[in-house]
């Protein structure tokens, strides 16, 4: 008997289920959690009213100017490229990344369900296995570009305006990869300077992932003190001792002995010190 689906996984799985892409046994687990999943339903819901909203938006028909203005355009453009100074493939994507949350969905799911389309098409005979049994640099490529989307989105969701947005784009960081320097640098800067408590806890949860990383290890200790809320600092207290991060224990002591602290949280550091022994 299989294991019910967990949450991360099932909004791991809203494009291909809206594109149809899903097998059965995946679609049967996935409808009979948002059937039980109120939150995992309602995001469901909001994601297939917005992917069938895509499928309205009308296709333009080029007008007879249309090849001038293009060749225009397109001389305009070199024109540009070769006297703006040089910026990475990556800064000039994010620069064409649309302001609108939205926008930004759409244009991320649609790209995600071309790549997972491409997979399956790929996924037949000798094109998906290498002889030595490792995957095809295909595959990997496919796989490394629906990350790199994912971390996109990620970033440029922590970014908004609106609370709820900033969560969504902590929940799309649990889906990169442990070893990116730059989704962690983003939550680390979520935790110290998000004015919204809530999204400082989710990106606290969210640090779990980089729990090899030194780095994270040691920007978690420097943050304690930075928090103007308990709640956050406990969090961070928590988080160093599920670690076993015993070079926090300085810290600690200093954070147990300081009168200007919360006597809740210099109570949880006392008991943080002994699990760290």
């Amino acid at each position: 008997m299989t294991s019910p689906m967990s949450c991360d996984d099932a909004k791991g799985l809203f494009a291909e289920y809206w594109s149809g892409s899903l097998g059965e046994r995946e679609e049967i687990a996935f409808e009979a959690h948002i059937a039980q999943c109120e939150a995992c339903r309602r995001d469901a819901d909001q994601l297939g009213a917005l992917w069938r909203n895509l499928e309205l938006i009308p296709a333009e028909e080029p007008g007879p100017g249309v090849r001038a203005r293009f060749y225009d355009s397109l001389a305009a453009f070199r024109q540009g490229m070769e006297s703006a100074p040089k910026r990475s493939l990556r800064d000039r994507l994010m620069a064409l990344w649309p302001a609108q949350p939205a926008w930004q969905m759409a244009i991320s799911f649609a790209l995600l369900v071309i790549g997972v389309g491409a997979g399956y098409e790929l996924r037949p005979g000798a094109a998906k296995i290498a002889p030595d049994g490792q995957e095809s640099s295909q595959i990997a490529q496919l796989r490394g570009e629906i990350g790199n989307m994912r971390q996109m989105v990620a970033l440029s969701l922590l970014q908004q305006q609106s609370a709820g947005e900033r969560l969504r784009g902590v929940s799309y960081a649990y889906q990169v990869p442990a070893s990116d320097t730059q989704m962690l640098s983003a939550l680390l800067a979520t935790v110290n300077t998000d004015p919204n408590v809530n999204v400082r806890l989710a990106a606290v949860d969210a640090l779990r992932a980089f729990g090899s990383s030194p780095v994270m290890r040691t920007a978690v200790i420097q943050s304690i003190r930075k928090q103007d809320q308990p709640m956050v600092q406990i969090e961070l207290i928590d988080l160093l001792v599920d670690l076993h991060e015993t070079d926090a224990r300085p810290e600690l002591e200093k954070i147990a002995a300081d009168g200007q602290i919360n006597e809740a949280v210099r109570e949880h550091a006392k008991v943080a010190m002994e699990k760290l022994r």
